[in-house]
Protein backbone atom coordinates (compact mmCIF):
# COMPACT_ATOMS: atom_id res chain seq x y z
CA UNK A 1 0.00 0.00 0.00
CA UNK A 2 1.26 3.45 -1.12
CA UNK A 3 2.24 5.63 1.95
CA UNK A 4 0.68 9.18 2.72
CA UNK A 5 2.42 12.03 2.38
CA UNK A 6 2.28 12.69 5.82
CA UNK A 7 3.13 9.40 6.96
CA UNK A 8 6.43 9.48 4.25
CA UNK A 9 7.23 13.10 6.02
CA UNK A 10 6.99 11.45 9.65
CA UNK A 11 9.34 9.05 8.87
CA UNK A 12 12.40 11.53 7.83
CA UNK A 13 12.30 12.70 11.73
CA UNK A 14 12.37 9.66 13.71
CA UNK A 15 14.19 10.81 16.91
CA UNK A 16 13.52 13.72 18.76
CA UNK A 17 15.00 15.08 22.11
CA UNK A 18 12.26 17.05 24.26
CA UNK A 19 14.16 19.63 26.45
CA UNK A 20 12.43 21.66 29.02
CA UNK A 21 13.01 25.13 31.11
CA UNK A 22 12.04 24.73 34.86
CA UNK A 23 8.63 26.25 34.09
CA UNK A 24 5.73 23.64 35.40
CA UNK A 25 4.05 24.00 32.13
CA UNK A 26 7.16 23.18 30.11
CA UNK A 27 8.24 19.86 32.00
CA UNK A 28 4.67 18.85 31.78
CA UNK A 29 4.40 19.17 28.42
CA UNK A 30 7.68 17.52 27.47
CA UNK A 31 6.72 14.16 29.72
CA UNK A 32 3.33 14.29 27.79
CA UNK A 33 5.66 14.75 24.54
CA UNK A 34 8.21 12.17 25.59
CA UNK A 35 5.43 9.65 26.01
CA UNK A 36 4.18 9.88 22.29
CA UNK A 37 7.06 10.52 20.56
CA UNK A 38 9.45 8.63 22.62
CA UNK A 39 13.00 10.65 24.16
CA UNK A 40 16.44 10.52 22.41
CA UNK A 41 19.65 11.38 23.82
CA UNK A 42 19.88 14.99 23.17
CA UNK A 43 23.48 15.24 20.79
CA UNK A 44 21.99 11.99 19.13
CA UNK A 45 18.63 13.49 18.02
CA UNK A 46 17.96 14.54 14.38
CA UNK A 47 15.67 17.51 16.33
CA UNK A 48 15.82 18.89 19.55
CA UNK A 49 12.23 20.19 20.49
CA UNK A 50 12.90 23.28 22.75
CA UNK A 51 9.97 23.49 25.43
CA UNK A 52 9.37 27.16 27.44
CA UNK A 53 10.35 30.82 26.43
CA UNK A 54 12.16 32.88 23.99
CA UNK A 55 15.08 32.98 27.30
CA UNK A 56 15.25 29.50 27.16
CA UNK A 57 15.49 29.35 23.23
CA UNK A 58 18.48 31.18 23.16
CA UNK A 59 19.80 29.28 26.00
CA UNK A 60 19.44 25.77 24.02
CA UNK A 61 20.39 27.25 20.80
CA UNK A 62 23.75 28.67 22.61
CA UNK A 63 24.02 25.11 23.89
CA UNK A 64 24.03 23.44 20.16
CA UNK A 65 26.43 26.26 18.66
CA UNK A 66 28.06 24.78 15.69
CA UNK A 67 26.78 21.08 16.37
CA UNK A 68 24.42 21.17 13.02
CA UNK A 69 21.12 19.55 15.58
CA UNK A 70 18.14 21.95 14.65
CA UNK A 71 16.69 23.14 17.45
CA UNK A 72 12.40 23.91 17.12
CA UNK A 73 10.77 25.39 19.73
CA UNK A 74 7.34 24.99 21.06
CA UNK A 75 6.19 28.07 23.17
CA UNK A 76 5.41 27.53 26.76
CA UNK A 77 6.35 30.71 28.55
CA UNK A 78 5.32 34.23 27.54
CA UNK A 79 6.48 36.05 24.78
CA UNK A 80 7.55 32.95 22.50
CA UNK A 81 8.72 35.59 19.59
CA UNK A 82 11.04 32.41 18.35
CA UNK A 83 8.65 29.90 19.25
CA UNK A 84 6.47 27.68 17.79
CA UNK A 85 2.93 27.32 19.09
CA UNK A 86 2.50 24.03 21.17
CA UNK A 87 0.49 21.20 19.63
CA UNK A 88 0.94 18.13 20.89
CA UNK A 89 -0.71 16.33 17.50
CA UNK A 90 1.42 15.80 14.22
CA UNK A 91 4.95 16.71 15.25
CA UNK A 92 6.97 14.39 13.32
CA UNK A 93 4.72 16.11 10.40
CA UNK A 94 5.72 19.54 11.58
CA UNK A 95 9.41 18.89 11.76
CA UNK A 96 9.65 17.48 8.44
CA UNK A 97 7.91 20.59 7.10
CA UNK A 98 9.60 23.02 8.60
CA UNK A 99 11.08 26.15 7.45
CA UNK A 100 15.04 26.20 8.22
CA UNK A 101 17.03 28.92 9.43
CA UNK A 102 20.90 29.39 9.76
CA UNK A 103 21.51 32.12 12.47
CA UNK A 104 24.85 33.52 12.73
CA UNK A 105 25.36 35.33 16.44
CA UNK A 106 27.82 38.64 17.29
CA UNK A 107 31.03 37.91 18.48
CA UNK A 108 31.67 40.30 21.88
CA UNK A 109 35.47 41.32 23.01
CA UNK A 110 35.05 42.87 26.05
CA UNK A 111 38.42 44.80 28.29
CA UNK A 112 37.02 45.28 31.77
CA UNK A 113 38.53 48.43 33.65
CA UNK A 114 41.51 45.61 35.11
CA UNK A 115 42.56 45.01 31.43
CA UNK A 116 41.21 41.52 31.04
CA UNK A 117 39.45 40.35 27.88
CA UNK A 118 35.99 38.49 27.64
CA UNK A 119 34.34 36.97 24.36
CA UNK A 120 31.15 35.70 24.61
CA UNK A 121 28.86 35.06 21.73
CA UNK A 122 25.17 36.54 20.75
CA UNK A 123 21.76 35.40 19.02
CA UNK A 124 19.90 38.49 19.92
CA UNK A 125 22.29 41.22 20.99
CA UNK A 126 25.46 43.10 22.49
CA UNK A 127 24.36 45.60 24.77
CA UNK A 128 25.98 48.29 26.89
CA UNK A 129 24.36 49.73 29.71
CA UNK A 130 25.19 52.44 32.25
CA UNK A 131 25.96 50.97 35.57
CA UNK A 132 24.99 53.77 38.06
CA UNK A 133 22.89 56.92 38.26
CA UNK A 134 24.76 58.98 35.43
CA UNK A 135 24.14 58.49 32.23
CA UNK A 136 26.99 56.84 30.17
CA UNK A 137 28.97 58.45 27.75
CA UNK A 138 30.57 56.60 24.86
CA UNK A 139 32.81 57.15 21.94
CA UNK A 140 31.29 54.55 18.36
CA UNK A 141 33.47 53.67 15.52
CA UNK A 142 32.43 51.45 12.57
CA UNK A 143 35.48 49.83 10.96
CA UNK A 144 37.89 52.00 12.81
CA UNK A 145 36.21 55.11 11.69
CA UNK A 146 34.92 57.41 14.09
CA UNK A 147 31.02 57.84 14.08
CA UNK A 148 30.10 59.51 16.97
CA UNK A 149 31.98 61.37 19.22
CA UNK A 150 30.27 61.71 22.33
CA UNK A 151 26.42 59.43 22.76
CA UNK A 152 25.46 60.16 26.09
CA UNK A 153 22.99 57.57 27.03
CA UNK A 154 21.43 55.19 28.90
CA UNK A 155 23.28 52.57 26.63
CA UNK A 156 23.35 51.23 23.00
CA UNK A 157 23.44 48.06 21.24
CA UNK A 158 24.05 46.11 18.49
CA UNK A 159 20.96 43.66 17.03
CA UNK A 160 20.91 40.99 14.82
CA UNK A 161 17.92 40.22 12.24
CA UNK A 162 17.05 37.16 15.15
CA UNK A 163 17.12 39.82 18.15
CA UNK A 164 15.63 43.04 16.13
CA UNK A 165 12.40 42.19 17.11
CA UNK A 166 13.73 41.59 21.21
CA UNK A 167 14.82 44.46 23.05
CA UNK A 168 16.25 46.52 20.12
CA UNK A 169 12.59 46.89 18.81
CA UNK A 170 11.65 47.96 22.42
CA UNK A 171 14.35 50.86 21.94
CA UNK A 172 12.61 51.65 18.79
CA UNK A 173 15.07 50.16 16.51
CA UNK A 174 14.85 48.92 13.14
CA UNK A 175 13.18 45.24 12.23
CA UNK A 176 15.21 43.23 10.05
CA UNK A 177 14.37 40.41 7.79
CA UNK A 178 16.24 37.48 9.50
CA UNK A 179 17.85 36.96 5.43
CA UNK A 180 18.96 40.55 5.31
CA UNK A 181 23.13 40.80 5.92
CA UNK A 182 22.28 43.73 8.38
CA UNK A 183 22.50 44.65 12.13
CA UNK A 184 21.26 47.26 13.97
CA UNK A 185 22.80 49.91 15.97
CA UNK A 186 20.46 50.95 18.69
CA UNK A 187 20.44 53.95 21.23
CA UNK A 188 18.70 53.03 24.50
CA UNK A 189 17.21 56.71 25.75
CA UNK A 190 20.27 59.18 24.12
CA UNK A 191 20.53 62.50 25.78
CA UNK A 192 23.18 63.75 22.97
CA UNK A 193 22.68 63.50 20.10
CA UNK A 194 19.05 63.63 21.32
CA UNK A 195 17.77 63.21 17.50
CA UNK A 196 20.11 60.54 16.57
CA UNK A 197 17.81 56.97 16.35
CA UNK A 198 20.81 54.46 15.43
CA UNK A 199 21.83 53.23 12.54
CA UNK A 200 21.71 49.80 10.06
CA UNK A 201 25.12 48.29 9.25
CA UNK A 202 26.30 46.18 7.11
CA UNK A 203 26.85 42.81 8.90
CA UNK A 204 30.42 42.57 7.46
CA UNK A 205 31.55 45.52 9.57
CA UNK A 206 32.85 45.75 13.64
CA UNK A 207 31.47 48.24 15.88
CA UNK A 208 33.70 49.80 18.10
CA UNK A 209 32.31 51.12 21.74
CA UNK A 210 34.85 53.17 23.93
CA UNK A 211 33.57 53.89 27.65
CA UNK A 212 34.84 57.50 28.07
CA UNK A 213 35.28 58.81 32.08
CA UNK A 214 34.99 54.94 32.69
CA UNK A 215 35.79 55.38 36.64
CA UNK A 216 32.88 57.97 36.92
CA UNK A 217 30.51 56.68 34.45
CA UNK A 218 30.68 52.79 34.56
CA UNK A 219 29.09 50.46 32.17
CA UNK A 220 28.62 46.91 31.63
CA UNK A 221 28.25 45.10 28.62
CA UNK A 222 25.78 42.10 28.15
CA UNK A 223 26.25 39.71 25.17
CA UNK A 224 22.59 37.58 25.62
CA UNK A 225 22.60 36.61 29.48
CA UNK A 226 26.29 36.96 29.59
CA UNK A 227 27.36 40.16 30.91
CA UNK A 228 30.95 41.65 31.91
CA UNK A 229 31.13 44.69 34.24
CA UNK A 230 32.75 48.56 34.10
CA UNK A 231 33.93 47.98 30.73
CA UNK A 232 36.40 49.94 28.92
CA UNK A 233 36.03 48.96 25.27
CA UNK A 234 33.72 46.71 23.41
CA UNK A 235 33.97 45.18 20.17
CA UNK A 236 31.49 43.64 18.35
CA UNK A 237 31.34 41.80 14.77
CA UNK A 238 29.10 39.04 13.18
CA UNK A 239 30.75 35.73 13.26
CA UNK A 240 30.85 33.79 10.44
CA UNK A 241 32.83 30.78 11.79
CA UNK A 242 29.80 30.24 14.45
CA UNK A 243 25.86 29.13 13.57
CA UNK A 244 23.26 27.19 14.75
CA UNK A 245 20.19 26.28 12.96
CA UNK A 246 16.54 27.22 14.09
CA UNK A 247 13.49 25.58 12.45
CA UNK A 248 9.50 27.65 11.63
CA UNK A 249 6.56 26.08 11.44
CA UNK A 250 5.84 26.45 7.13
CA UNK A 251 2.97 28.41 8.07
CA UNK A 252 4.40 30.66 10.65
CA UNK A 253 7.59 31.26 9.23
CA UNK A 254 10.26 33.60 10.45
CA UNK A 255 9.63 35.84 7.37
CA UNK A 256 6.37 36.09 8.15
CA UNK A 257 6.45 36.89 11.75
CA UNK A 258 8.82 39.70 11.03
CA UNK A 259 6.25 41.17 8.34
CA UNK A 260 3.06 40.57 10.36
CA UNK A 261 5.29 42.40 12.93
CA UNK A 262 5.88 45.33 11.28
CA UNK A 263 2.02 45.88 10.52
CA UNK A 264 0.72 45.63 14.09
CA UNK A 265 -0.58 49.05 15.77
Amino acid sequence: MEKSEGEAMSERVRSISFLASEAPGATEAANRLKALYGQEDPNQAEVVVALGGDGFMLHILHRFMNSSIPIYGMNRGTIGFLMNEYREEGLRERLAAAVENWIHPLSMTAEDEHGEIREALAINEVSIFRQSYQAARLEIRVDGKLRLEELVCDGVMVATPTGSTAYNLSAQGPIIPIEAPLLALTPVSPFRPRRWRGALLPNHQTVEIVTLEAHKRPVNAVADAQEVKSVRRVTIRESMSDRCRILFDEEHSWDERILAEQFRY
